[in-house]
């Protein structure tokens, strides 16, 4: 299986990316993980906020490989916790899916479309995240899970 998270934009934010390529290094030690950066609207297309979330979430759905699991990231989704979000993972493990995909919309939020096409939405926080804090937590969540699936320390 593999771990793919999808994330419109960049981070662009030095400390952000640190943070966040310390949680994938450490992650690609217990499963196959890609993180890709989609493009994000231009300041001068972000005027009209409705069709640049749709381009987006066009640019989010492109870069999800086919039969994949897709699990957008929403702050009005399920809450889960490091435990619940390692149950999901396994599942998923046992089950024999190949590719489970985690989308982050970008600085506009996410298209209602990305909601419906997902086979299910969880919320990091009910609070707001910008989106560059919102991928480095997720990375170290799903290593955090891995870590609980293998019955080590780190998660305690």
């Amino acid at each position: 299986m593999k771990l793919h998270v999808i994330a419109v934009g960049r981070l662009k934010e030095k400390h952000f990316r640190k943070a966040a390529d310390v949680y994938f290094e450490r992650l690609s030690h217990y499963i196959k993980s890609a993180e890709t950066e989609v493009r994000e609207a231009r300041k001068n297309e972000r005027r009209d906020t409705a069709p640049a979330i749709a381009a987006e979430a066009d640019n989010l759905l492109s870069a999800v490989p086919k039969n994949a699991v897709i699990v957008a990231l929403d702050e009005r989704g399920k809450q889960m916790s490091s435990q619940e979000l390692a149950e999901f993972i396994d599942h998923q493990m046992v089950y024999g899916r190949q590719d489970v995909c985690f989308l982050i919309g970008g600085a506009l939020g996410l298209d209602p479309k990305i909601r419906k096409r997902a086979d299910k939405v969880i919320a990091l926080s009910r609070m707001t995240l910008p989106h560059e804090m919102a991928r480095m937590v997720l990375a170290e969540q799903l290593y955090r899970a891995m870590t609980i699936l293998r019955g080590e320390p780190y998660h305690k």
